[in-house]
């Protein structure tokens, strides 16, 4: 590792290393976000409605949450790390409220399925909120941080193509009928959630290993940092506010395709479990093309251009499957809902993707503008409005599926009602979410040539101190 007053060069070991804490998460909580509803559904035995209501509240809890934690991150220094601690810390306990959410002892209680899934989201907050803050602790390179977020994000998708092609194989393996969205598969879902669970936590463990805290402010710095820090530093930061709302439609944009993606498969396509697992995997089999090409696309384009350029390719992507989707016998077409599915993936992975280098640059902002590099409490801020995108987005595929009179009980065949419910939550809602998306973004302000001045700046006062 090479320095430059902040400005550290990292090795791939490290790079991987902390790319890893984001591929641990992505195995427990993408499938909590692509399977757990249908699992709440068909297999646990909820209504629609109830599981709708019930991702509300989980989310409501999180937004109290998530500010108590970035306070406390930022407040307190841990001998394991400020930032890195709590992947070990939490990463335990994590584990196993993620494999009791996929254990159908008690079903269908509905305070069982509350305690689980509240326990695993604050959690997940726990973890979630310093590693976020874990990435702006490494360095102020802005390409070095780039590179970064690339790994990540990478890593990412690895963890989210492993859930999205390999758990509907692997609960239709173990499951006695072969079935993922029966009752009979309740143990199948159980033994799956338990391999996934505890490979999240040894990955958690190498993150925490090969991460470095070099750039935190002193703990006299950040001893008087307090909760309303958070609305401060909202009111006071524009590029955090512009960032914070594109959180909100992203990730509610996210939250209805993925929870809705098996759904679509089973129901509309009438498709097999192995089709459903290749859907699902060309969510996240897009990154593995394009993300090691985002710090050249960036480079080309810039920043601005390359959101509005693969938002666009998003939104495209839903229109030609909502198309598709439309003709009789869909399963005869399922090559297209293939390609349809790869094209859409491919936008909305690499927007929503590097969304995460963007973080680092407002809480240099922030200190730029203040003298506080308080990296929990913005981490926390960017945590709540992507939990209020993760409510939003929770909640509307169960209310959509209640209003169209979805039935849980049919393993088969829906309603044309129900199959166009099932379609909007696919195509129709996610990319009018993007549209939004694409004119908040447009809104953000620091270019890499300002965000390059702001941290030279910002280590010519610390010098000078």
């Amino acid at each position: 590792m090479s320095q430059n007053n902040g400005f550290y060069k990292l090795s791939w070991l490290q790079r991987i290393g902390f790319g890893s804490g984001d591929l641990a998460q992505n195995l427990i909580y993408q499938t909590i976000c692509m399977y757990l509803l249908i699992f709440y559904t068909n297999v646990y035995g909820l209504e629609p409605a109830q599981a709708a209501f019930m991702f509300l509240i989980v989310r409501i809890v999180d937004v109290l949450w998530d500010p108590l934690v970035g306070t406390y991150v930022d407040k307190h220094n841990p001998k394991l790390g400020k930032y890195r601690s709590y992947l070990v810390l939490a990463g335990v306990p994590l584990t196993g409220f993620a494999i009791l959410c996929f254990w159908n002892g008690f079903a269908p209680s509905l305070l069982y399925a509350y305690a689980t899934y509240v326990g695993l989201s604050m959690l997940y907050t726990l973890i979630n909120v310093p590693y976020g803050a874990l990435n702006a602790s490494l360095t102020r390179d802005t390409n070095e941080i780039t590179i970064l977020t690339s790994v990540r994000m990478f890593l990412a998708n690895v963890g989210g193509l492993a859930v999205a092609y390999g758990i509907p194989k692997i609960v239709a393996a173990l499951s006695p009928d072969g079935q993922i969205h029966s009752q009979t598969s309740a143990s199948a879902w159980f033994m799956t959630m338990a391999i996934y669970g505890i490979a999240g936590m040894l990955l958690l463990f190498f993150c925490f290993s090969q991460s470095k805290e070099r750039v935190v402010m002193d703990a006299s710095e950040t001893a008087n940092v307090k909760v309303s820090d958070l609305w401060t530093e909202f009111r006071r930061n524009r590029p955090l506010r512009v960032l914070a709302f594109f959180f909100i439609t992203a990730f509610a944009m996210m939250a209805v395709g993925n929870a809705a993606g098996s759904y679509y498969m089973i129901y509309n396509v009438h498709g097999t479990s192995d089709q459903m697992a290749n859907f699902m995997a060309l969510g996240s089999l897009p990154s593995f093309i394009f993300m090691p090409l985002v710090p050249w696309i960036k480079r080309k384009i810039g920043k601005r251009a390359m959101f509005n350029l693969f938002l666009s390719i998003a939104i495209v992507g839903m229109a030609i499957l909502y198309a598709i989707s439309m003709i009789p016998s869909l399963n005869g077409m399922i090559w297209a809902v293939y390609v349809a599915q790869f094209i859409k993936s491919t936008g909305v992975i690499v927007a929503t993707g590097y969304m995460w280098a963007l973080v680092p640059e407002v809480i240099s902002y922030g200190e730029y503008t203040h003298g506080k590099r308080i990296s929990g409490i913005v981490n926390a801020l960017t945590g709540i409005f992507y939990k209020a995108g993760m409510a939003l987005g929770g909640v509307v595929p169960g209310l959509v599926l209640y209003y169209v009179g979805f039935d849980q009980t049919n393993e088969t065949v829906q309603s044309p009602l129900a199959e166009q419910g099932i379609l909007w939550l696919v195509c129709v809602i996610p990319a009018l979410l993007l549209m939004v998306a694409m004119f908040i973004i447009s809104r953000y302000e620091l270019s890499d040539e300002v965000i390059d001045k702001i941290n030279q700046e910002i280590e010519r006062r610390n010098k000078k101190e």
